[in-house]
């Protein structure tokens, strides 16, 4: 429900600050997109897409061949490859 109902309470929020339209209409897409992983149309999707991963990765307890896939298909930022390498496998 986070994508459906998240833009909602987003721009609910982000109204009562003092942030431009156009931000606010990306911000509230980014949240209604964060778990979609095809089209990705810019270096703000990509990262947010690769940290939730990042955090997911944890919280789940994923397999490292799992994450491994993950890393090959999904990411693309030199610093959350690194990272992801960094926080999940032993080199």
């Amino acid at each position: 429900m986070q994508e459906q109902e998240g833009p909602i309470y987003a721009r609910r929020m982000l109204k009562k600050v003092e942030i431009n339209k156009d931000d606010i209409e990306r911000i509230c897409y980014l949240v209604g997109h964060h778990h979609t992983y095809n089209d990705i149309d810019n270096i703000d999707y990509q990262i947010l897409i690769e940290a939730d991963f990042l955090v997911n990765f944890y919280e789940d307890e994923l397999e490292q061949d799992t994450i491994q896939t993950v890393l090959q298909k999904i990411f693309q930022t030199k610093a959350g490859k690194a990272l992801c390498r960094l926080c999940y496998f032993k080199e």
